[in-house]
């Protein structure tokens, strides 16, 4: 079995899938949350904008000040990480501490979980709204949410992002998904 190539800089087609699935899936869930206004009047929209500014906030805000700035990538000259935010944390990040990378997923609001609850809660409020608020366009929406959550669970991290990233050894994810030996 031929082992992964571990990417220095990221092709630009990876970074362009990684981060574009991720605009979707925030702008698509916001879009869903705000589904709710036919049964909790304007705070639909309201939760579904505030959803959307979180989202974009924990991912490429605080993502760069908390982990990339411990991530390899930012001490790497040219390189660039899927995401690219290896390149916002070396430009407004300086003393990273390598060592506190893998504490990206420690405690209840580690880093790690919020960029899952950005994830995954459109999703799940997703299921009632389309309960409570049916439409084939809500169910389109839903679906859509869906497929790029099991997208990105199922081949854009796993075979695309980490199989691939020199963090990939000290990375608590890349353990949990096997993807260190690959």
């Amino acid at each position: 079995m031929e082992k992964a190539e571990l990417f220095k800089k990221y092709p630009l087609s990876s970074s362009v899938v990684y981060n574009g699935a991720t605009v979707i899936h925030f702008l698509v869930g916001g879009l869903v949350i705000s589904f709710a206004d036919r049964f909790i009047g304007p705070l639909g929209g309201i939760l579904g904008l505030v959803y959307i500014l979180f989202s974009f906030l924990d991912m490429y805000v605080l993502m760069p000040l908390q982990v990339c700035k411990n991530c390899v990538y930012v001490r790497l000259d040219q390189a660039v990480c899927i995401s690219g935010l290896n390149i916002v944390a070396r430009k407004f990040m300086r003393g990273g501490n390598p060592s506190d990378f893998p504490r990206r997923a420690r405690g209840l609001l580690s880093p790690n979980n919020f960029y899952l609850f950005s994830l995954l809660f459109p999703v799940a409020c997703g299921i009632p709204i389309l309960i409570f608020n049916y439409s084939v366009t809500l169910l389109l929406l839903e679906t859509s949410l869906f497929i790029l959550l099991v997208t990105r669970f199922a081949w854009i991290i796993p075979k695309l992002a980490c199989v691939h990233c020199l963090s990939k050894f000290v990375c608590p994810q890349a353990g949990l998904m096997g993807v260190r030996e690959k």
